[in-house]
């Protein structure tokens, strides 16, 4: 089974929640001249960052895109599967550009390009399912400790 589908869900997810995080700052409006003052202020601060709705729904699909990414963990190679976050990247640069109007000059331009194709080349090493690396480990082992025995 490919999964692929989950990974990319994961890079999505992830992409989607920088992108809530920031609506929901610029939306609050600068912090910087509502310095705290004291502890009960910065708790008051957080909470209102924390519970404005752009940044809760950005937090919350960060929990999603965590909950997607431990599952694919537990199906192929770590060294396969991180790097394509780096996607999320391209993703929200380019979104940036579109939604928030952020400078998408020809430098980054030229990074998510080299972001593209090093992760190409990342996917065609194939996404060996660490579960099957775990049963081909646990099936030698046992092996190993028949022969033993019958050796005995």
């Amino acid at each position: 089974m490919s999964y692929l589908p989950f990974i990319l869900f994961t890079v999505f997810t992830n992409a989607a929640a920088q992108l809530m995080l920031k609506q929901g700052m610029l939306t609050l409006g600068p912090l910087a001249n509502e310095a705290p003052t004291n502890a009960a202020s910065v708790i008051i601060m957080v909470f209102r960052i924390v519970f404005h709705p752009w940044v809760f729904f950005g937090l919350c699909t960060f929990v999603v895109s965590m909950v997607s990414h431990l599952y694919v963990l537990s199906k192929v190679e770590l060294s396969f599967a991180y790097p394509f976050l780096s996607l999320a990247y391209v993703f929200v640069a380019v979104a940036a550009w579109l939604w928030f109007s952020e400078d998408l000059n020809s430098w980054r331009i030229w990074g998510i390009g080299f972001i593209c194709v090093g992760t190409i080349f990342i996917a065609q090493g194939g996404e060996k399912s660490t579960a099957v690396s775990h049963n081909n480990q646990s099936e030698e082992n046992s092996d190993v400790a028949i022969q033993k025995v019958s050796n005995s």
